[in-house]
């Protein structure tokens, strides 16, 4: 379980998980929106980190 909490996305997968573009998902990360770091030049993002902040959502955008 520890394992899958702490595997690392990319801003393809994370845009998947909460259907929208890549592009948003690296905005958000810049503005602090969404919890991630840099791995040389691309955004990394701890899968738990997403599940939090998709919880986070009111329930009409998450079903959106």
């Amino acid at each position: 379980m520890l394992e899958r909490e702490e595997e690392l996305l990319n801003s393809k997968q994370v845009a998947a998980i909460l259907d929208m573009s890549p592009d948003t998902v690296n905005e958000f990360a810049r503005k602090n929106i969404l919890p991630a770091f840099k791995k040389g030049k691309q955004w990394r993002f701890r899968r738990r980190d997403i599940s939090v902040f998709y919880k986070k959502q009111p329930k009409d955008i998450r079903d959106a």
